[in-house]
Parts: C-alpha cells; sequence; structure tokens
C-alpha cells in the first residue's frame, strides 16, 4: 500500500501547485475550487500535532478552497481519528483495487463499438464531455486541451458519437492508475466500460506496469473491474473541514 500512495505522491502535483504543511503535501489546482483536484497527502504514519492540522486548515482557507484530504488508510491508520477529533469528517471510503499482469482478464469490445485513442484535442474535448455527463458534471470541457505526457486516453465511439471514455496515468516504479472510466447512461450494461478498463490495462502491463490500480466509485463499476481481474486491496478515504 505504501508504493501506491508514494505514487500518488509522485503524480498528484503535476500540473498543480504544492506545499509542505507538517507531514502533509498539500496540492492546488490552478484556476478550479473542485475538491477532487484540490486536497492533501499525509505522509506514511503521520502523526501531525494540533498545531500543523491547523495550519493545513489555514493554507487551503487562504486559497478559499474546502480544507480537504485523501489517503489510504493503511499508510497512516491513526490519522483519521486525530482529523474527526480537530473537526474533520469523513465524506467517504472508497475501495482501492489492484491487477497484476497475471490476473488480468481481457474484455470483448462490445458489437457496435469502437476504442480509439483521442487523435485531436477536439476528440480529447468530446470524450471529457462525456465522460463529465456520465459523472452527473456539467459536459463543458474547455477547448484545446492536448494530453498530458505519460497519460494514455481512451475514448468508445457508437456510429461516430463518444459514448465514454477512460486513461491510464503514467507509469512510475512499475505502477499506475487507471482513472476516469465513464460510458453515457443510454450507453451501459453492455460491457463498454469494462472493455474500456481491459484494454487501458492490458497497454500499461504491456508497458511495463507490474501494478494498475483503481478506486470504484460504487459498487456497480467495482464489479465491472472485479471482470477484468481487478481485486480488493484496502481503501481510500476522503476527509474534508466544511
Amino acid at each position: 500500500m505504501s508504493t501506491i500512495q508514494t505514487y500518488v505522491r509522485k503524480t498528484a502535483p503535476r500540473g498543480r501547485e504544492t506545499e509542505r504543511v507538517g507531514p502533509f503535501l498539500a496540492t492546488y489546482s490552478p484556476g478550479t475550487p473542485h475538491p477532487m483536484l484540490n486536497y492533501a497527502i499525509p505522509d506514511d504514519g503521520a502523526q501531525p500535532t494540533a498545531a500543523e492540522i491547523a495550519a493545513l486548515t489555514a493554507a487551503y482557507r487562504r486559497r478559499d478552497l474546502l480544507p480537504r484530504l485523501e489517503y489510504f488508510t493503511d499508510v497512516a491508520p491513526d490519522l483519521e481519528k486525530v482529523l474527526v477529533r480537530a473537526g474533520y469528517e469523513l465524506e467517504r471510503r472508497v475501495p482501492l483495487m489492484t491487477c497484476a499482469p497475471g490476473a488480468r482478464v481481457d474484455q470483448p469490445v462490445p458489437a457496435g463499438i469502437r476504442l480509439r485513442v483521442p487523435e485531436s484535442a477536439d476528440d480529447l474535448r468530446r470524450m471529457r464531455e462525456a465522460q463529465n455527463i456520465a459523472f452527473g458534471e456539467p459536459a463543458e470541457a474547455g477547448d484545446g486541451e492536448e494530453p498530458s505526457a505519460g497519460v494514455r486516453h481512451l475514448l468508445a465511439e457508437a456510429g461516430g458519437v463518444v459514448v465514454g471514455g477512460g486513461l491510464a496515468l503514467e507509469i512510475v516504479d512499475g505502477t499506475t492508475e487507471i482513472a476516469g472510466i465513464a460510458v453515457l447512461e443510454a450507453y451501459r450494461g453492455r460491457g463498454i466500460a469494462a472493455a474500456i478498463t481491459g484494454h487501458l490495462t492490458r497497454e500499461v502491463h504491456e508497458a511495463g506496469a507490474h501494478t494498475a490500480f483503481l478506486t470504484p466509485g460504487d459498487l456497480v463499476i467495482g464489479h465491472v473491474y472485479a471482470r477484468v481481474g481487478y481485486r480488493p486491496a484496502g481503501e481510500c478515504v476522503h476527509l474534508s473541514l466544511g
């Protein structure tokens, strides 16, 4: 678990501002207050003092951001109780699932569906819009977006319409995260999400990753990932101070 948390510490700062606050790495995404893009990550075994927690809270308040943390509980098992005593509340517990090359189960691409890498900024924009809609967020994804270095994107099309997508983040020390797997509601239940996940997972394994991990948002999508070979490996907690 420490390996995966280390991976997150190394990759979360990409495109973000960061600072050290006690035993925390605080990350801030310029131009957006979205809580999922602004959060702190504790050091392994973190046991912060009340003053260090107050300093972390103040760092986010100064930027008009919600003070928030995301981390894997196994690496700092006592931290949640300390944060709750300081007034933080649990937002949710998210299961962590991992897949090694030998456990992967390739999935067929459903009839009428085409999986492909985005070939232009417009492709990437349409994929992000489909993902946003699938996640219940505003569709607008902005113009002129380009794929980030080391990140693999994959979109799903039906008759030329982008109906979903996903991505694999850069591989660091043999570890990578599969994220953003989303399919428009009208196209769910056909195996598209499993096919996207399986395709991306195969790609990163073939590129040298020995551990692919993801954090399913609910039990339904967790069952989809299980079909690809992902198995429970722990949990991630999200805590914030409103």
